[in-house]
């Protein structure tokens, strides 16, 4: 007799095995919701709905952890863990509608919850552009257009008068050979927001940007972004040929940046940033780094919504390097996968940031390896679009990881 573990994370691992035990189809697709848990974590909820939420899955053979405080009686609004697996959360759902104290609401958002976690391929518009996400990993090409990048690479530190023809020839160059290399988008940006960077002015940047932009949309088939969180920016760049708006804010409830972003049916990446480019790394702190990251993000894309900007346009990102210390990047990493419960796909840029410097002791220019290490953790983790300086040798390292993710 032999017996071992099985390490099988993935729903269609699960289903895969069971084919190769012969189970019966109508069998596998009773059994394979039951056999991979999940943590829900639930905030908000009064003591006396969390003791009736432990009791429902219970009855089920799940579980909910909660406050000491709520089993004897001492807390009014509390937080819980639910555990179960996928048929025991479905079940618990149905059990909700008809319970009172906002259990019936929790039913909904549970459900919603738990397709906004398995769902992986999403279709994102921008402007005359379909980004098709989920069937690999894709990667957004970096390019820097100014003299201050903190990772070594703007053209401007170089190079001189970013006015120059000889220079403008340079760059579109450069981002050529990036997406004969598999860049799949170009991000390019004007402004550096490295930490205790200073502002540029909307001209100066617009500058440095829109030449660019006008000349390889032109020769480009893939879309490109601009990394601005200034209207006027977005504007230009938008009107000579970018789609898509990476801003670094969030938004921030800036109403005149979406009003430009659907002006031109321009896709938009929501970044997690806490405090600005100047103050972020000041000692920042959170006591729940996720929780924070997660509800920041969520009001973002719920007022972005409210605007009237369609959910097919957006795309979050949680900021690695924006008012975080190097655990907090460790710890978004780890934990990307519970992005997942915004419904949304995920952009990850690790590239060349200090968390990898500080652990390998490199500068910025010799932290290829270590910006690998991080972007196969976040592929694995449920990164769509990993943004990246080195997109060569990055596009290999998606290719085995995606390969032996896909497996399956």
């Amino acid at each position: 007799m032999n017996i071992r573990m099985l390490s099988l994370e993935f729903p269609r691992e699960i289903e895969k095995f069971m084919r190769q035990l012969d189970v019966y189809n109508d069998g596998i697709k009773i059994m394979s919701p039951k056999a991979n848990c999940f943590l829900v974590n639930l905030e908000g909820i009064s003591s006396v709905a969390a003791n009736i939420l432990k009791q429902e899955m219970l009855s089920i053979s799940g579980e909910v952890a909660v406050p000491r405080d709520v089993i004897i009686g001492k807390s009014r609004d509390t937080r819980c863990m639910i555990m179960g697996n996928l048929n025991q959360l479905r079940q618990l759902s149905g059990k909700l509608q008809r319970q009172p104290f906002g259990l019936s609401l929790l039913s909904l958002r549970l459900n919603e919850l738990i397709d906004n976690y398995l769902r992986d391929k999403f279709t994102i518009e921008a402007g005359s552009h379909r980004i098709n996400l989920g069937r690999r990993t894709l990667i957004m090409g970096i390019v820097n257009l100014t003299p201050d990048s903190f990772s070594g690479d703007g053209f401007y530190a170089f190079t001189g008068n970013h006015r120059s023809r000889q220079l403008q020839d340079l760059i579109v160059r450069d981002i050529e050979k990036m997406v004969k290399d598999g860049a799949d988008i170009i991000d390019i940006g004007g402004e550096s927001t490295r930490p205790g960077s200073r502002p540029v002015k909307p001209k100066e940047e617009i500058e440095r940007v829109v030449p660019i932009i006008k000349r390889i949309s032109k020769t480009l088939k893939v879309p490109i972004s601009i990394d601005t969180y200034k209207p006027e920016v977005a504007k230009v760049a938008l009107g000579a040929g970018a789609c898509i708006v990476n801003n670094i804010m969030g938004i921030k409830n800036d109403s005149k940046l979406i009003r430009v972003a659907s002006k031109y049916r321009a896709a938009l990446i929501l970044m997690h940033i806490k405090g600005n480019p100047r103050s972020m790394q000041k000692k920042p702190q959170y006591k729940c780094l996720m929780g924070e990251i997660i509800d920041g993000l969520q009001k973002s894309v719920d007022f972005v919504i409210s605007q009237g900007v369609k959910k097919e346009k957006i795309i979050i990102d949680p900021g690695i390097g924006f008012g975080k210390t190097l655990e907090h990047n460790l710890e978004i990493l780890k934990r990307l996968s519970e992005l997942k419960t915004l419904g949304r796909p995920i952009l990850v840029g690790p590239s060349r940031k200090s968390f990898i410097g500080k652990l390998l002791d490199l500068p910025a220019t010799e932290r290829l390896m270590g910006t690998a290490a991080a972007v196969t953790v976040a592929v694995k983790n449920g990164a769509h679009i990993v943004r990246v300086h080195e997109v060569k040798k990055i596009r290999e390292v998606i290719k085995i990881t995606d390969s032996i993710l896909n497996l399956n």
